[in-house]
């Protein structure tokens, strides 16, 4: 099996073709910037920018929703990128977060997910989309277009303009609980797993998109790389309090997990604050525990590292996308530990599962 390892961008158009020419040059083999309009940026802009920076890099969404933009808008922004890069994009999708929360919205339901995921795969695929499947989409007021009194229109939706000589972009479903898992086993190409790196909860999100029919599985791990764990854990405690919080977002834990563990998830979504999302120094990263922070992580020395990602690797996960020290982290114990990782781990992690 081949392992892919990817990382973690920011999307603003200053800082997304930088930070893909650098993961290119360090030997990932991805970059996903996230889609959250009033933190960060437009992704396909940044995207297409990352484009020009680099050759082989693959670029996706890390992730997109369902409710910021319609189905046909968000296949042809990333069919666009697919072209500026020569087949290189990938698009996830997600049920939302930062982005619907600025916007006074709760992410969107499981159903809204999966209607959004196989309508805007069959964009990608240039398969003619029935105006029926667009009638969520309408916006208030709306009129069809028979109104206009046309001798001829369109009879469905589709992207006319795809290349045919690049294959469809690759849709991504990023999930974290069994109903999400199901939604991208069956409608997604790839299912991302979002449940944390404990060997358990892995084992059980692989096994739930395996039994919708999923065949590649990734996941997004928070691995800070550093010879001393207590730092480690510190600077990686924005990030891994993000991902913390998808376990339990509307305050169920809908995943397998200790008591103990549990019982920090249900903290961190009592005192998250959105306002420090991602942040080292927040509310709801000060309520995890060390704990909590071996099991949900990968924190501590290459060593260490190196055994628990080729660990989740055996369980049937053939890409791993790293987030690493949180933005606010101190930036000397971050670059040591970014360093660590890319020279330390990275090398040895692909020798291993990439041997013939």
């Amino acid at each position: 099996m081949s392992l892919e390892v990817w990382t973690v961008g920011l999307s603003h158009v200053a800082i997304a073709p930088h930070a893909a020419a650098r993961a290119e040059s360090q030997g990932f083999d991805g970059m996903v910037v996230v889609d959250s309009q009033n933190l960060a940026g437009d992704p396909f802009v940044g995207l297409a920018l990352a484009a020009r920076e680099t050759s082989n890099l693959h670029l996706g969404t890390g992730v997109t929703n369902p409710a910021t933009r319609h189905p046909a808008a968000t296949a042809a922004a990333i069919a666009s990128v697919h072209v500026a890069s020569g087949g290189r994009a990938h698009l996830g999708i997600g049920r939302g977060d930062s982005a619907l929360a600025h916007l006074g919205m709760a992410p969107a339901p499981v159903s809204e997910l999966e209607r959004f995921v196989r309508v805007t795969r069959a964009y990608l695929r240039g398969e003619p989309v029935s105006f029926d499947d667009l009638r969520s989409y309408e916006r208030d007021g709306a009129r069809p277009v028979e109104a206009l009194g046309l001798a001829d229109g369109p009879r469905d939706s589709r992207l006319h303009w795809l290349p045919r000589d690049l294959e469809p972009v690759p849709v991504e479903v990023v999930a974290t609980g069994p109903k999400a898992l199901a939604v991208g086993g069956a409608e997604a190409d790839r299912v991302l797993l979002a449940v944390g790196a404990d060997a358990e909860r892995v084992a059980w999100a692989v096994g739930v998109a395996r039994a919708a029919g999923a065949e590649r599985i990734g996941a997004f791990v928070n691995v800070v790389c550093h010879p001393d764990t207590d730092v480690a854990r510190r600077i990686g405690a924005g990030g891994l309090a993000t991902f913390a919080r998808f376990s339990a977002m509307d305050g169920t834990v809908r995943s397998p997990i200790d008591a103990g563990s549990e019982r920090v998830l249900h903290e961190v979504h009592d005192r998250y604050d959105m306002n420090q999302h991602t942040r080292a120094g927040s509310p709801q990263a000060a309520r995890l525990t060390a704990e909590f922070v071996d099991r949900f992580g990968i924190v501590g020395p290459p060593e260490h590292c190196v055994a628990r990602l080729r660990a989740l690797s055996a369980l049937g996960v053939d890409r791993f996308i790293v987030v690493g020290p949180s933005m606010d982290a101190e930036q000397d114990e971050a670059r040591l530990a970014q360093k660590m990782f890319v020279g330390d781990v990275l090398p040895v992690i692909r020798e291993v599962t990439d041997a013939p």
